[in-house]
């Protein structure tokens, strides 16, 4: 696909204008002549032709992936304690244009239309790249708080990110702002300085300015959030860093009576993260802000986990996660799950997960309950 669009663009604009150009600059009086002129006017517009396909320098790459989901719980007061699931059904396109720009196009298919589900845009942004050290990036993707965030689902090593990152980075928020996917509309300047003889850099900062209503919303009001992060590596593979937010949703389905017309989200994080063929990663979050839909709850609240992948033997590979979270910063709201996920990339696009959790909830009527889920991925 390399240079498809700007060979298109070139045929259809530059051809017939250098053909009748070069037609009317030479008159020629027998066949043989108007034979070499074709043949020069031909060359001239494929070199034309080229020269705007290098400039352009177009690329792109399509994708995407299907993860499949059975789960099974013990916990009590459900409506059914397992089910079959599509999590994801998404596709891809992302690449370059000019050398100096990326961009990205991701959405998801699964799920049955509404507000907050069913097909969507996901990611939709172009970034400037010009520069190691400040690459600006515009449109909708990841918000730049935590270092899970960010991260792929296929790559996590527990089928489902922590609750840290569910709750107070907005993969689900807390705030009752739901199917944001960790992700809002923006502006991000980021870059990394400092480059080391291994290549890797030493310190990057991230900084970005958003809507704050999350994907595919408009802005309802006249505060924009503030998110951005600092850490530094001090050797490859390895990152220590923090994080800050400062935020305001307004509540679009605003009622009355119970809900609120708006709650701010002021949050800051800390964190470790080191990914090789060990994985060593731990975070601690905190969020001051209320519930649009409970103007009772708490207005208080932190999350916090720490997680280790350790390679058993060739594609195989075993994780083990302490993952917490308080509804209102106090013990008598802590939800705690001690998991294990064995992880098998059959190939490197056919990924099966197991993975067993047991959660101490003690804000449920059900304390105590184990869960297991099985998943499979396939990647195109």
């Amino acid at each position: 696909m390399k240079k498809f669009y700007a060979l298109i663009v070139g045929l259809l604009f530059m051809g017939n204008a250098a053909l009748a150009t070069n037609l009317s600059d030479h008159q020629p009086t027998d066949s043989t002549s108007k034979k070499e002129i074709a043949s020069q006017t031909s060359r001239n517009t494929l070199a034309e032709v080229k020269d705007l396909a290098e400039k352009v320098d177009f690329k792109v790459k399509f994708g995407g992936y299907i993860m499949t989901k059975y789960d099974l719980t013990d916990q009590r007061y459900l409506n059914s304690n397992s089910a079959f699931s599509l999590r994801f059904v998404r596709l891809y396109a992302s690449g370059s244009i000019f050398k100096d720009f990326a961009y990205k196009l991701q959405i998801e298919l699964q799920g049955k239309p509404g507000t907050y589900k069913g097909p969507r845009v996901l990611d939709a942004f172009i970034e400037w790249q010009r520069f190691a050290e400040a690459r600006i990036k515009i449109g909708e993707f990841k918000r730049s708080f935590g270092f899970e965030n960010p991260m792929s689902p296929l790559v996590m090593g527990f089928g489902a990110f922590s609750q840290a990152t569910n709750k107070l980075a907005s993969i689900s928020d807390r705030i009752g702002d739901e199917g944001t996917s960790g992700r809002d509309l923006g502006i991000q300047l980021q870059g990394d300085f400092f480059p080391a003889a291994d290549g890797h850099r030493w310190l990057h900062y991230q900084v970005g300015i958003f809507n704050g209503q999350g994907i595919n919303r408009a802005e309802r009001d006249h505060h924009k959030d503030l998110i951005g992060g600092i850490w530094v590596s001090p050797i490859k593979n390895l990152r220590i860093g923090g994080f800050g937010w400062n935020g305001k949703y307004t509540n679009e389905s605003y009622k009355g009576a119970g809900d609120l017309k708006y709650a701010l989200r002021n949050r800051w994080g800390v964190g470790v993260d080191y990914e090789d063929e060990w994985v060593v990663r731990s975070e601690y979050m905190s969020s001051v802000g209320g519930v649009v839909t409970d103007a009772t709850a708490p207005d208080r609240a932190d999350a916090w986990y720490a997680a280790v992948g350790a390679p058993l033997f060739k594609n195989f590979k075993l994780f083990g996660r302490w993952d917490c979270y308080r509804h209102n910063k106090h013990w008598n709201s802590l939800v705690a799950n001690y998991g294990l996920s064995a992880n098998y990339c059959f190939t490197k696009n056919f990924i099966f997960q197991l993975n067993y959790n047991f959660t101490n909830n003690r804000m449920a009527k059900d304390h105590y309950y184990n869960t297991i889920d099985f998943q499979v991925t396939a990647k195109f």
